[in-house]
């Protein structure tokens, strides 16, 4: 643990720590955690000192409440597996060491440890991995370890300034490239860790860990031709490592020739019987291309493989349609209680949990397990409400109707997207999967464009004599912004068939409506919007791979929810019959009013097809997959009364929007 609310005391009681006084250093610990009975770092050397005087009960007291607090959780887990060993359990400390490093994989003793352990479990060749893994480490320079450290604890902009600042003075190195990269990442400047890891690749060309992470940039950034290519080389160039043959499958898998990827993912199997990561894959693979049993059976094969993999029971529930049996639960209580389970299978069974028992109507059980998913969830998330509050202010400030007026006749005038925006859970992949069934429009995917975009700006606008973001836009002169609006169309172009018309359907580009309007004037804008309590509920229970981070916890999605109807508003005001707003609950009482009423806002004629939606052949890759393979159903209108006890919290943080929610309100279109 690095960070510390007890001051100069925490440095004292380390050095009596690393001077083997345990027992001082626990008196000395005693009246702290007294006055802070949840202090992470005094928590965390109360363990350590209690493992060292044998009291090994007291001890996993400490990490119990560790766990259930935000903090260097790779540490946690370190500690864990050390208790472990102390209480001869080796099988146990090998998975949570385990996941210590996946964690933290700066942690150099986690891998040694490892190494040791499987020594003496009889498997050399794993224990060379591991040993090899802290080798490496060891010969990394002590910044990027440090950098290695805060990136693994959520410190971004920390590691990013000391990364930059080993760069500047090692401009060539590799491994600094890739962290930094990394951390690009994580601040959503997909080209920037582009151009770093292309540039290391040039600078080490044999080094292919750079091209793995380079395959994952290009797919994040939904250039999957490239990726696609970069990992076919990859496999070609080694074809019987497995690792790569797995990269390809999932490349292969983005590009949409599941068929493909399923037979790359079948070879993956038999070089690795019973790998639980690729059954897993191969199940997803299959669930998108509609082949839901066949992806039934290898979740199931993934869990029978490892019934620890977590990921295999959301899956299963994730297919929204899937009802767990009483063995199933039962297995995945008794998972509940394992002490070495990691944090992202926790969340996985929490949220796996949750589903089994909303269907079986114990609510209150069900309540209990998202909550408690979410609650792992939001420990590893730096969301801040208040500063996406801000940040939603400042679009209403910025974008004013004489800003917009003024800005008529500029920007790429072409009309070929149709945007989708809103919530998530709010009904947009129903919407967009009603539009694709236009013989006119295609469907694509949640481009990450638009944000990508406007996070580098936001970036741009964070430097010295620098307006921020939007701001910044007013110093953009027309052709500036017609040209960001025309690369948004050629990038987005390798997602598109010979329609003229396609959807980009990411909700979170409500944010962005005014840096849209300015770069791509004529496109189309259609706000799917929900009763408040059955969005933010329905939102609060599923588990997003990333990206909405305001989901994690019921204040802040009620809160997030009011900005948002808030920013709708002023769209409204500014850019009057710009936006066309449609109702979840009008779609679901009225399908044929709604359709007609959306294709005339698009300027699009009447099609049949468009009513039958569910037998549009093509992948759906959102959550809502198997729900819009289905003829219309209002049962999920009011599934959230189900809970409605337990979600006090939100109905009070909701109360504006509640009040003034209306379907029947008057709409442009």
């Amino acid at each position: 643990m690095t960070s510390s609310s007890i001051g100069p005391a925490a440095a004292d009681i380390q050095k009596l720590i690393a001077d083997g006084k345990f027992a001082v250093a626990l008196e000395e610990l005693h009246p702290l955690l007294e006055q802070q009975p949840e202090e992470p770092e005094a928590l965390y050397m109360a363990s350590v000192c209690y493992r060292y005087l044998g009291q090994l009960d007291r001890a996993q007291r400490c990490l119990d409440s560790l766990k259930t607090l935000s903090g260097d959780r790779g540490r946690v887990y370190q500690e864990q597996g050390y208790l472990y060993l102390a209480k001869q359990q080796p099988q146990q400390a090998l998975a949570a060491l385990a996941n210590a490093s996946q964690l933290n994989p700066a942690l150099i003793s986690a891998w040694q440890v490892q190494a040791q352990i499987l020594q003496k479990l009889g498997k050399p060749a794993e224990a060379r991995q591991a040993e090899a893994q802290a080798t490496r480490l060891q010969g990394l320079p002590k910044s990027l370890l440090a950098v290695m450290d805060l990136r693994a604890q959520g410190r971004l902009l920390k590691a990013e300034q000391l990364c930059r600042k080993f760069l500047q003075a090692n401009p060539r190195h590799v491994e600094g490239m890739r962290l930094l990269a990394d951390i690009a990442v994580q601040f959503g400047e997909l080209d920037d860790a582009r151009f770093l890891l292309e540039s290391a690749s040039e600078f080490e060309p044999a080094n292919n860990q750079v091209k793995i992470d380079l395959v994952g940039v290009l797919r994040k950034r939904q250039q999957f031709s490239d990726s696609l290519s970069l990992a076919e080389k990859l496999h070609k160039g080694e074809p019987a490592n497995p690792q790569f043959l797995s990269l390809f499958a999932i490349e292969t898998m983005q590009m949409g020739d599941y068929e493909t990827a399923i037979q790359l993912f079948d070879e993956v199997l038999q070089q690795l019987p019973g790998d639980a990561i690729t059954l897993t894959s191969r199940g997803h693979a299959l669930k998108t291309f509609g082949e839901q049993e066949e992806a039934i059976a290898c979740y199931r094969a993934a869990i029978e493989a490892n019934p620890w993999h977590g990921e295999a029971y959301y899956s299963l529930s994730n297919l929204k349609t899937y009802r767990f049996s009483e063995q199933e639960i039962a297995d995945m209580l008794a998972l509940q209680t394992r002490d070495e389970i990691g944090p992202n299978d926790q969340v996985h069974l929490n949220f796996a949990l949750g589903k089994a028992f909303e269907d079986q109507q114990d609510y209150q059980r069900s309540f209990q397990y998202y909550t408690q998913g979410n609650h792992i969830k939001r420990q590893r998330s730096g969301y801040s409400a208040e500063s996406m509050s801000d940040e939603l202010q400042a679009q209403h400030t910025f974008f004013s109707k004489e800003m917009l007026d003024s800005c008529q006749g500029g920007g790429c005038q072409l009309p070929d997207p149709i945007f989708i925006v809103g919530l998530p859970r709010a009904g947009s992949t129903l919407l967009e999967q009603v539009l694709s069934s236009h013989s006119q429009v295609e469907g694509t995917l949640e481009l990450p464009n638009i944000p990508s975009l406007a996070q580098k700006l936001r970036r741009q606008g964070r430097k010295e004599d620098t307006l921020p973001y939007p701001d910044l836009l007013a110093e953009f002169s027309a052709d500036q912004l017609e040209e960001m609006g025309q690369q948004y169309i050629d990038d987005t172009r390798i997602h598109r068939g010979n329609a003229p018309f396609f959807i980009d359907k990411m909700p979170n580009n409500f944010r962005h409506i005014g840096l849209i309007r300015l770069i791509l004037p004529n496109a189309k804008i259609i706000d799917a919007r929900r009763h408040p309590m059955a969005c933010c509920f329905s939102g609060f229970k599923q588990l997003f791979a990333e990206g909405q981070e305001f989901s994690y916890d019921l204040t802040d999605i009620g809160r997030y929810y009011n900005d948002y109807v808030k920013l709708m508003d002023h769209w409204d005001a500014v850019a009057p019959g710009r936006v066309l707003r449609v109702y979840y609950e009008n779609v679901v009482a009225d399908l044929e009013s709604q359709v007609r009423r959306i294709l005339g806002y698009c300027e699009l004629a009447f099609e049949e097809t468009c009513l039958s939606y569910y037998d549009t052949d093509r992948a759906v890759r959102t959550a809502s997959s198997e729900q819009v393979r289905q003829p219309i159903y209002s049962s999920g209108v009011e599934q959230w009364t189900n809970f409605h006890p337990y979600l006090e919290s939100l109905e009070l943080e909701l109360a504006p929007s509640l009040e003034n929610y209306n379907p029947e309100e008057p709409a442009t279109g």
